[in-house]
């Protein structure tokens, strides 16, 4: 599947950022650890959160890039990657999951 994505660079985008265990509560139990993530990937990718919503399993985000960027797949991509790596300290992650992220194109 291809995904159609809007590309305009230091542009303000909304977000869903769903789970891939749609019934878990990971995001507001390790909420300090999202925010270090997130921290850390605007450092070294800088972008303003106008507003951000965390619920249990999925998050809602408004955020602007500056002028002459328009690369929010790869902080995204970073944030995910970061929050799972903390996770994979000491949750386990279900072998569907796995498998579907094996099976998901790049």
């Amino acid at each position: 599947m291809r995904y159609r994505r809007a590309t305009a660079a230091g542009g303000t985008y909304f977000f869903t950022v769903n789970l891939a265990e749609w019934h878990s509560d990971r995001l507001v139990r390790h909420i300090d650890e999202l925010r270090a993530v997130i921290q850390g990937v605007k450092h070294a990718h800088p972008f303003t959160t106008l507003t951000m919503v965390v619920l249990p399993e999925h998050l809602h985000a408004i955020w602007r890039l500056p002028p002459g960027d328009a690369d929010y797949p790869l902080r995204w991509s970073q944030i995910k990657a970061g929050f799972s790596r903390r996770m994979a300290k000491g949750e386990r992650i279900r072998v569907h999951v796995l498998r579907r992220r094996d099976a998901e194109p790049e």
